[in-house]
């Protein structure tokens, strides 16, 4: 539909546990004891078959990211790996289940999977970021072993522009239930909030796997945060045999709590089946109510609060993680993100794990949800550099016709109930000029295309006017199951787009790097919705939304460094967020919190420049290495009203206003070894900031800063590791080689020092620091603390002991 203003109350939900995540029956994660193999097992689906041989393995788990980094591989996946691989597991389903369903519930497997239980295939899903689960009743051998293998073929290993891993990812659930149950993602909420007052309106689908008609009773609790029953209601609905049905209430409350990016205020819906007065299934989920409104010429406005989105897009992996990314290592990447000044964030460009929407539920971050970077035609994929060499074509193409609105839907189903998205996409740069869709148009010029577009019409490409009709069905897919939020994507080529039906088709436009069209576009189309879905981290994108009423945010590509669509060898990936492989933030990260937070910062880095108009964002914190008397740039970011510098206590820069135009304060100063200081100042001439930047001395120390680390047990410790000198300076310049030796419950993970360039080996415990530090990753295995020792040849070793609760 087309919308000028869009005022949508929303009260949807968030997973509080995996009952939220799968709505019915009694799960549990069989993460533990797989046995897996990296190549094409023949037979390897038989309950019989001799794995012994095999590697041990704990999924989530990713073999793209243990393999190694080769200049032979494909630079759009890092030089990493693709491959077929098989996973095996003994399951026991003891003989008391017997009667009740069972269920293999899978977060995602990337990709092409099939899954097998006692030899019987129950299914094949080749998306691999689409969560699914199967009926194995059938197959189930009660009170014996069943053998559960999966086939991953990741063989198509260039099929994305960006790394997306390979294998069991993603958690795997056992369900068991009563035949009679809550269906998967049968929950379905939305609200109506007027003056005050709130409306729940609650969906409950149900579904029947007996051979008889049944009555059922189902009964919705919502709870508060402090665990008071604020409202409750009851209905009756009778379920054919083999047949679902459903049952809808609505529930009122007075004087919500809303939920807002500040305080995000959850409540509980407890939704419970009952048949003769007994439960046979129950569910919880977490909920809250908020308002929102979209308006071509205003915005978009939180609770009827006019506000900008600080966004940025955001891939699923997390450097040597790969793509099995624990939810303790999420929760610090967004926690930091939303220290910078991010409000929100889009999945490039596709569902992340169940974990990540909950954590921005819990957070306070709204969330653009992606489905697809193609639809039915490959891009062209880079292979030996980014946007240099020979394409590929390999893609995820030969699956949308027939998975494209199936997957779409599921995507929809699963995160309806989360409170942090608020809407969704249904692709991104599809509408890439002559990459592969053409039009006439593109002999017009280049105005309305912020990428390159390979050249003017070409009539033998696929005609750009069939995007106005995928993107109709794409649409109606997602409006099937949620009609509450608005739907959108990102549009790489806007001048194209819009001599098609493409635009039409969305509640909500995404403009890729193409700020020129905003203006003349909203003239064009005053009842189009326009936001910046993908810019780059200059200031002009920024003040193009800043100063324009009408387009309500922009999402930076990226918010963190990622794996692939990597540059010539060595380059493990793409180097443009603001935090880096290992999750700390990097100089240009400062400079957006200057521009993005409301809280009182400043920063200041360094460079030799020859440049009076070059004021860098990437400008580290180093005062060392430089000659006596060099004359040295210092960039300041700061949101203070002016800044002055120090040296040594004395002012060596004169204090400057803050430069609207490029959110930079610089000097040009002559170096000495010391204490550089830059001093925040408000308008009436009071410090409000102040950053130093001290000249170190030779490496001399490590050092574990945080001492009281504590997990929850299968938790997963983010140690941090600097090297400093013999004063307790950090030393920014060092990069020794630190080795890692753990004793105790827990295992290492990964090393990770986020250094793009560093192609060793990341299988081992021995890495080398950038810019003085290395990050550890560190996952309890039991009860017992964890012993961590970090040594470096010629260095002061350090120890630190994790807790375990």
């Amino acid at each position: 539909m087309t919308i000028k203003k869009l005022a949508l109350p929303i009260l949807i939900f968030s997973c509080l546990s995996a009952f939220g995540q799968i709505s019915f029956g009694d799960s549990k994660k069989i993460n533990d004891n797989w046995k897996f193999t990296l190549e094409d097992a023949s037979n390897a689906q038989n309950a019989v078959y001799d794995d012994a041989k095999w590697q041990s393995v704990n999924v989530p788990h990713d073999w793209s990211v243990e393999g190694r980094l080769s200049p032979t591989l494909s630079s759009c996946t890092g030089y990493l790996p693709g491959g077929i691989g098989w996973y095996r597991k003994a399951l026991n389903i003891p003989q008391n289940k017997k009667g009740e369903k069972v269920y293999l519930y899978f977060e995602g497997v990337y990709n092409r999977s099939e899954v097998f239980i006692n030899g019987h295939s129950l299914g094949k899903r080749p998306n691999g970021y689409i969560s699914f689960a199967y009926d194995a009743t059938p197959f189930v051998k009660y009170g014996e072993d069943n053998i559960i293998a999966v086939r991953v073929d990741h063989s198509k290993s260039a099929d994305s522009r960006w790394y997306t891993g390979s294998g069991i990812y993603r958690n795997v659930w056992l369900v068991y239930s009563n035949p009679v149950h809550i269906a998967q993602w049968g929950v379905y909420t939305y609200p109506e909030v007027k003056n005050g007052a709130g409306t729940l309106n609650v969906e409950v689908a149900l579904e029947n796997g007996s051979s008889a008609k049944t009555n059922l009773t189902v009964v919705n609790e919502l709870v508060d945060n402090s665990g008071k029953t604020v409202a409750k209601s009851s209905q009756n609905v009778a379920v054919d045999a083999n047949k679902e049905n459903k049952t809808a209430v609505k529930i009122n409350v007075k004087n919500p709590q809303l939920w807002d990016l500040e305080h995000p205020n959850l409540y509980q819906l407890k939704t419970t089946v009952l048949k003769d007065g007994k439960i046979i299934d129950k569910t919880v989920t977490s909920t809250g109510f908020r308002n929102f409104t979209f308006d071509a010429n205003k915005g978009f406005a939180l609770n009827g609060k006019w506000m900008k989105m600080k966004g940025v897009c955001l891939h699923h992996d997390a450097g040597v993680l790969g793509s099995a990314v624990p939810k303790d290592v999420l929760k610090s990447r967004l926690k930091t993100l939303k220290e910078i000044g991010v409000n929100a964030i889009r999945t490039s460009h596709n569902p992340q794990a169940p974990d990540f929407y909950v954590l921005c539920d819990e957070l306070g971050i709204l969330v653009l949800n992606e489905a697809y970077d193609e639809w039915e035609f490959p891009k062209r994929k880079w292979l030996t550099g980014w946007n240099v060499g020979t394409p590929g074509f390999e893609g995820s193409n030969d699956i949308f016709v027939e998975w494209g609105e199936k997957d779409l839907e599921d995507m929809v189903r699963r995160d309806r109930n989360h409170l942090s998205v608020f809407g969704w996409s249904i692709g991104n740069e599809v509408d890439y000029p002559n990459d592969p869709y053409s039009h006439p148009v593109l002999d017009n010029g280049k105005d309305g295309f912020g990428q390159a577009n390979y050249g003017g019409y070409k009539k033998d490409a696929p005609d750009a006017m069939r995007l106005g009709g995928i993107a109709k069905r794409l649409v109606a897919a997602v409006k099937k199951y949620d009609k509450s939020r608005p739907t959108t994507a990102g549009l790489a080529g806007v001048a194209m787009s819009n001599e098609t039906e493409y635009p039409g088709a969305l509640d909500i436009t995404g403009y890729n790097y193409t700020e020129s069209k905003y203006l003349s576009d909203h003239k064009k189309y005053p009842n189009r919705v326009i936001f910046g879905s993908e810019n780059v981290h200059d200031m002009e994108p920024w003040l193009a939304v800043k100063n324009n009423e009408h387009i309500f945010g922009q999402f930076l590509w990226t918010g963190i460094d990622y794996l692939g669509e990597s540059n010539a060898w060595p380059s493990r990936g793409f180097y443009s967020g603001l935090v880096d492989l290992a999750g700390i933030i990097k100089p240009r990260g400062y400079f957006r919190q200057s521009l993005w937070s409301e809280k009182p910062m400043i920063y200041a880095g360094t460079y030799i420049s020859n440049n009076e108009k070059e004021l860098s964002k990437d400008a580290w914190p180093i005062w060392n290495n430089y000659n006596e008397g060099q004359i040295i740039r210092v960039v300041c970011y700061t949101n203070a009203a002016k800044a002055r510098l120090e040296l040594n206590g004395k002012v060596i820069g004169e204090e400057k206003k803050y430069d609207e135009k490029t959110g930079v304060i610089y000097w040009d100063v002559p170096y000495t070894a010391g204490k550089l200081e830059a001093i925040g100042l408000s308008n009436d001439n009071k410090i409000v900031s102040r950053y130093a930047i001290v000249s170190s001395q030779q490496p001399y120390a490590l050092v574990v800063n945080e001492k009281n680390i504590t997990v929850d047990k299968e938790g997963v410790a983010k140690v941090i590791v600097q090297i400093l000198d013999e004063k307790g300076l950090p030393v920014m310049l060092s990069d020794n080689e630190i080795t890692c030796t753990i004793n105790g419950s827990g295992t290492l993970l990964g090393l990770e020092a986020g250094n793009n360039a560093d192609m060793g080996d990341y299988t081992d415990n021995v890495q080398r620091a950038f810019h003085g530090h290395l990050v550890a990753y560190i996952q309890a295995t039991g009860n017992e603390p964890i012993k961590v020792n970090f040594t470096s040849t010629w260095l002061k070793s350090t120890e630190v002991t994790i807790q375990v609760k």
